[in-house]
């Protein structure tokens, strides 16, 4: 494999080394611990050890990591110095890594992706390739990707469940909910704690409009990703949409107070996941007023030059509701209208910026007319919103809560029984159904 390749290529390869790295790779795959502290200790010991710097690179890109670019042009560097064979593993995970520096994602996609193709076992690379493939909208591949590679695995081989878990995820994202359920629970019949596979599971059931099982789901599993994983907040956020779907958004609020508003050092996918839930219950008339401020202080502590413009459209989100409306416009005057109007390599979300961010904007100010206008323009390509499926379905939302404040009944009528018709068990469609005609 592409990543063993890299742990042998110094012949000199300390065995603690590698042994603390091959830690810090489960950690990664299995979204526990510190991957990156751990791996940047290893380094710190010894600094030409190549599978760390691959395992550092990967890590990174992995996460879209802008403050820790420092850090991944040492480990480039110190690859390409260390390995000058251009085909060998090591060089071509410097490569990609370089890619993604230089600010080319597709690139890097392409580059991860093509060691996967040599390297079917290199797991490293697929998870990488993985993550690219999911934020660059990406979801065929998403799941062919895995695919490709698959019959390359054994059920022994190190990492297996994970690779399951990743294919299961990349079905559940193309609509083959029981095909992906039954990967994610064979994923877990491997390591009954896999927090990757417990997420596929809720995001079937979470598609499927089976709330309560959901719930019931989440509640068995809770000490597998309860404060444990790097995804503790996104679950949790998940069990959130549960009880609003089964129409208690009382339930809803507890869990943000309980296991979201509590984030310790929050990252941007953590914040993201405040906004969206807490959007969520303001669609609903449901009163948050007072946990907007801190969140939106939370997204003023952030660095948001160059980041994904998911984070941006969920930072607005923050501010608009917070009543922050200098803050708000300036964001969106500092979006640039070259760069956001329309999709690219790098973010396909780039083409729904402008126009989510001002029809947050509007629905925060009860403009629910301007609202609808504009989401009405782009609502047949809110699957690119750089979120999941489920992330992905705040757009709707919000368009049918604002076609129904701004009294557009025919328009209102057409986006609920679109969303009827996807999930006719959700008792959240069926409040909606019932509006239509109150």
């Amino acid at each position: 494999m592409g990543y063993q390749a890299a742990a042998s290529a110094n012949a000199e390869t300390d065995t603690d080394s590698l042994i603390r790295c091959e830690r810090a790779l489960e950690a990664l795959l299995t979204n526990r611990g510190s991957p990156s502290r751990d791996v940047d200790r290893v380094l710190a010991d010894d600094p030409q050890f190549v599978f760390g710097h691959c395992l550092r690179a990967a890590i990174i890109v992995r996460a879209d990591d802008i403050a820790a670019r420092s850090k991944l042009v040492a480990s480039v560097t110190a690859l390409e110095a260390i390995c000058p064979n251009v085909n060998d593993a090591v060089r071509r995970h410097a490569a990609a890594a370089r890619a993604w520096l230089d600010g080319d994602q597709a690139l890097a996609v392409e580059r991860y992706g093509a060691i996967v193709i040599d390297w079917p076992r290199d797991i490293l690379a697929l998870v990488v390739a993985h993550a690219l493939d999911f934020r660059l909208g990406q979801r065929r591949m998403l799941r062919d990707r895995v695919a490709e590679v698959l019959p390359e695995w054994e059920v022994a081989s190190p990492g297996y469940a994970s690779v399951l878990a990743m294919y299961a995820f990349g079905l559940e994202e193309n609509g083959q909910y029981r095909r992906a359920e039954k990967i994610a629970r064979r994923a877990l019949a491997l390591d009954p704690r896999h927090p990757g596979a417990i997420h596929v599971v809720a995001h079937v059931m979470e598609m499927q409009g089976r709330a309560r099982e959901g719930l019931e789901f989440l509640a068995a599993t809770e000490s597998a990703w309860m404060d444990t994983t790097s995804i503790s907040v996104h679950l949790a956020w998940h069990r959130a949409l549960f009880h609003l779907d089964a129409d208690d958004p009382a339930s809803a609020l507890a869990v943000y107070d309980a296991q979201i508003a509590n984030m310790h050092l929050p990252n941007m996918a953590e914040l993201a996941d405040a906004s969206a839930l807490l959007w969520r219950l303001h669609l609903r008339n449901i009163r948050v007023d007072e946990r907007w401020r801190p969140l939106a202080d939370s997204w003023q502590t952030q660095t948001l030059t160059d980041v994904r413009p998911f984070y941006i459209v969920h930072a607005m989100m923050a501010l608009a509701a917070a009543g922050r409306t200098a803050e708000a416009e300036r964001m969106f005057s500092e979006l640039s209208p070259v760069a956001t109007s329309c999709g690219s390599a790098s973010y396909p979300e780039n083409a729904l910026i402008r126009p989510l961010c001002k029809a947050l904007l509007a629905f925060a100010y009860g403009d629910y007319a301007g609202c609808v206008e504009l989401l009405v323009r782009v609502r047949h390509i809110a699957h690119r919103c750089g979120g999941s499926l489920a992330q992905c379905d705040l757009v709707h939302l919000t368009a049918t809560e604002a076609a129904l404040r701004a009294r557009r009944s025919n328009l209102a009528r057409a986006l609920v029984a679109e969303r009827t018709a996807q999930k006719p068990a959700s008792r959240l469609n069926q409040q909606l159904q019932r509006r239509l005609v109150s």
